[in-house]
């Protein structure tokens, strides 16, 4: 998720607790719903309603309605919105690994019905109009309840079994979704995938946790990535932030800039400038990961290549124009591309590793980016007008991004743990 990458996969995919508010009175008054966003707006489309009902999960928004329609309190409203987002994230984990009935003909492994079906969810919470009142924080506080729930985030165990380590790991929602409504994103299939699954090394169990996070600016400067991560990092042994990169390779990028390239997000909005963190008056131009880059390189991890990628984008010490550096950034110089770009995978990989920082472990714990091969149809279903939501080879393609993340992240576990 970078411009770079933005741009390769042009060609790529072209070629790449609430306090409780009384009932009120049928004469009171309401702040009026706001409209669906321009994100939910897309679900009505006819690519999202087969993906939803080849996949079973065409029912949820329906049935997350009627109980809210249930719903005689902020607070009952409240409990239903936790219980369904919780729920809808256990069943997408429980699809991609296999559990529970297969419902749909769609490979079990896709990450779209779980994105799809959030923003039924969403949706119905922003145009809710409750006979009780709901006022706009009331409405802002259960969406962002929905969102946090729905996208693992309160699953977390930061926490476990004695001598069982503990590895983050994030991928992204789908994007670019005006150019290609079927997309999937394999950085947030991996994530499926992956929750909650033990790794064996040779130290020992190692579980995996995972998140989705949206393609948002907003959620993003609204301290998202922060929030999630910054009860857990101290207790983490490693992490990955994992987004979807270059067409037929991964990445394991060096460095992450101080800088948003403005490529729009899923509601088509834009933003430049530097990346808005707490404390910017500490804030560095540039963060590097701590990954074993050269180890991860060095294995055999599947069938794509996987780069040590360190170039960037800078104005140097003095300077007024960018520069590319194919080895990173100079001393002094000012952020204007990652290794991973500028648009959200940076932005997610520079958090992180600031985070990581400012806590003190930038010694102590290895964490950075991975980027996927961007998901690639098969050769004669590229068009979007015309082709299927999915083929075998879509199919396929999928499920080796997925294996290699995993593997990836078991060499990063290898080599670091016997540290």
């Amino acid at each position: 998720m970078t411009s770079l990458r933005i741009r390769t996969a042009v060609l790529g995919m072209a070629l790449l607790a609430g306090l409780s508010t009384p009932a009120t009175t049928a004469c009171a008054t309401q702040a009026a719903a706001p409209s669906p966003t321009v994100e939910e707006q897309r679900l009505t489309a006819a690519v999202p309603q087969e993906i939803l009902r080849r996949s079973g999960f065409d029912g949820v928004a329906p049935e997350f309605a009627d109980a809210l329609a249930g719903a005689h309190s902020y607070t009952q409203a409240r409990r239903i919105v936790v219980h369904e987002g919780s729920a809808l994230w256990r069943r997408a984990v429980e699809r991609a690994q296999g559990r529970g009935p297969a419902d749909g003909d769609l490979s079990r492994d896709d990450d779209r019905p779980l994105y799809w079906a959030r923003l039924g969810l969403t949706r119905e919470v922003r145009t809710w109009e409750p006979e009780f009142g709901l006022d706009d924080a009331q409405r802002s506080a259960l969406l962002e309840q929905l969102e946090r729930t729905s996208r693992g985030e309160t699953d977390i165990r930061c926490s476990g079994q004695p001598h069982v380590r503990r590895i983050l790991l994030t991928g992204f929602d789908p994007f670019t979704l005006d150019r290609d409504i079927r997309i999937s994103n394999p950085s947030g299939a991996s994530a499926l995938a992956l929750d909650g699954t033990v790794i064996e090394t040779a130290e020992g169990p190692a579980r995996v946790e995972t998140a989705v996070f949206p393609v948002r600016w907003q959620d993003f400067a609204d301290s998202t990535v922060e929030r999630t991560l910054r009860p857990c990092l101290p207790k983490a042994d490693l992490f990955t932030t994992v987004s979807q990169g270059r067409v037929g390779r991964f990445d394991i990028e060096r460095s992450n800039g101080a800088w948003r390239g403005g490529f729009p997000d899923n509601d088509n909005a834009s933003r430049t400038g530097t990346v808005p963190v707490s404390d910017p008056a500490t804030q560095p131009q540039w963060t590097t990961t701590t990954l074993p880059y050269a180890a991860i390189t060095a294995a055999d991890t599947g069938r794509f290549p996987v780069y040590d990628h360190t170039e960037v984008t800078e104005i140097p010490a003095g300077g007024t124009d960018p520069v590319v550096r194919p080895d990173g950034p100079t001393a002094g110089s000012t952020a204007r591309a990652g290794g991973g770009g500028d648009y959200l995978s940076n932005e997610i990989a520079y958090r992180a590793t600031l985070l990581r920082d400012r806590l003190g472990l930038h010694d102590t714990l290895p964490g950075g980016h991975v980027h996927t091969p961007v998901l690639q149809f098969g050769a004669g279903n590229t068009d979007p007008a015309t082709g299927t939501v999915t083929d075998p080879e879509f199919v396929r393609n999928r499920l080796d991004i997925i294996a290699q993340v995993r593997s990836i992240v078991t060499v990063a576990a290898q080599a670091t743990f016997r540290r």
